[in-house]
């Protein structure tokens, strides 16, 4: 997207939000937290994975065995499957991917193959994250273009609905928390960067606020998936706003073989 487009939207979030002010000054409800970013957006930390929180069963951490050192050692994400909330098919396919990247496979990772990362794997990600907000729905666009994910504010969840990348978000906010739940992800997703998988029953809740006076993004995570894990677990992110001074555009097909590539879908004929 340009520079001039994302500043469109910018201005149009913040009408938004000055609205919301104007309101809440006549007697209405306490305005929604602007929880836009700025120009550069919310940057993650790169390489931290999800955070184990106290009071919790712990997210899936680095195996030991496998210590993290790019450059030193293994530059890959292995999960520990020592972990006791996983249940036994998880560690069965977990521990065959492990065995194949030690026979020297590329650990998969879905940006890799420019996929979406899926709720929560798309907040471990480094790219910057745009958040527009509007009456009716909360737009979050990650850099790369292939997340862009709709939380529809103030609606129930579909009686049934089908299967998808970023599944079916619905949200309202409570103070100065945006409380997202996302259900109906596609089973070709995973949860993080040690490739968890997970069945259709996946549930995600997601609280997001600001913190440090604006300068930090905070969103406290619950999964919950009665047939991959024995009990749900929790974690707490943390991003920063972006030094850069807006999204950059990035076309990821067209940077993939740069890398790597996982099979990217190449036309065997022109468009036109």
């Amino acid at each position: 997207m340009s520079r001039s487009g994302l500043s469109k939207l910018r201005i149009m979030g913040s009408i938004v939000l000055s609205l919301a002010w104007v309101e809440s000054a006549s007697g209405q409800p306490a305005p929604p937290p602007d929880l836009s970013g700025g120009e550069g957006g919310w940057v993650h930390p790169r390489g931290t994975g999800f955070q184990p929180v106290p009071g919790s069963a712990s997210p899936v951490r680095q195996d030991p065995g496998h210590p993290f050192t790019p450059g030193r050692g293994t530059a890959w994400r292995i999960g520990d499957l020592s972990n006791p909330n996983l249940k036994p098919w998880v560690k069965e396919l977990m521990q065959k991917d492990t065995d194949e990247i030690d026979a020297g496979k590329i650990a998969f990772q879905p940006g890799s193959s420019c996929l979406p990362a899926g709720i929560p794997n798309m907040l471990s990600t480094p790219d910057p994250l745009l958040i527009l907000q509007t009456p009716k729905e909360v737009v979050m666009i990650k850099q790369g273009g292939n997340e862009i994910r709709h939380i529809y504010l103030d609606v129930p969840h579909s009686a049934s609905p089908k299967p998808s990348w970023s599944g079916e978000s619905v949200g309202h906010y409570e103070g100065d928390t945006l409380v997202v739940d996302t259900i109906g992800q596609s089973t070709k997703t995973v949860l993080d960067v040690y490739r968890t998988p997970h069945t259709e029953k996946l549930h995600v809740v997601e609280r997001w606020r600001t913190i440090d006076g604006g300068k930090g993004l905070e969103v406290n995570v619950t999964v919950d998936d009665p047939e991959a894990f024995y009990q749900p677990w929790s974690t707490r992110v943390r991003d920063q706003r972006g030094k850069e001074p807006f999204i950059a555009e990035q076309i990821c097909a067209e940077n993939n073989l740069n890398i790597f590539d996982f099979h990217m879908p190449v036309a065997t004929k022109p468009d036109f």
